[in-house]
């Protein structure tokens, strides 16, 4: 078969039409996987200008009460156990907000960073805690994740070996309460590195 010049220009020009189109559908649907998949891991950004309701002046009783429950459930607490289970709370909720702001804190108060730098890894790192941070970290996750596998009875039962009764309970608080305040903190679209504490 004889091509002509203008049957071969014809080809090759059809061609790379249809690989500019394919590569432009491909990148398309590499955009929308990837904004797809970014919203899935709570990892995608708000769409810019969108306003986020301001609980603690539109729902100014609910905030104060969360307030209120996040101090009683400290209360007799470490407080340097606290901020781990603040850490890690935080961590698994993908709350940078939070993370951030929890971790400032601990520094604050004397929390070393090598301490703070293996809470996600605390299994693979035990002698960096107490027994006592240990129990209180697997509570806190299991409760955090709680859909996955509900609260098992070996998680629980170590939890109130290094803990007595109303101390459990002010921990179980606590983790009920950085819980809430992660979900408030996404939802709002809060910044990690803007502390809005000063301004309440």
């Amino acid at each position: 078969m004889v091509m002509t010049n203008n049957t071969m220009n014809t080809t090759a020009t059809t061609t790379d039409n249809t690989t500019d189109n394919t590569m432009e559908v491909n990148a398309m649907n590499t955009t929308a996987v990837n904004a797809t998949n970014g919203s899935a891991n709570g990892t995608g950004s708000a769409p810019a200008g969108l306003p986020r309701v301001n609980v603690a002046a539109a729902a100014p009783k609910a905030f104060k009460a969360l307030i209120g429950f996040d101090a009683a459930a400290r209360a007799g607490l470490d407080p340097a156990l606290v901020e781990l289970v603040l850490i890690r709370s935080s961590q698994l909720n993908h709350c940078a907000y939070c993370l951030h702001m929890h971790i400032s804190d601990a520094r604050k108060a004397g929390e070393s960073d090598e301490r703070m730098h293996m809470v996600g890894v605390w299994r693979e790192a035990p002698h960096f805690f107490t027994a006592q941070e240990q129990a209180a970290l697997a509570l806190t996750e299991t409760i955090t994740l709680v859909a996955e596998n509900g609260v098992p009875d070996e998680v629980y039962a170590r939890a109130a070996a290094h803990f007595d009764e109303e101390g459990l309970a002010h921990l179980i608080a606590l983790i009920c309460a950085i819980n809430t305040w992660n979900r408030l903190a996404l939802a709002g679209a809060k910044i990690a590195g803007r502390d809005e504490r000063a301004g309440r």
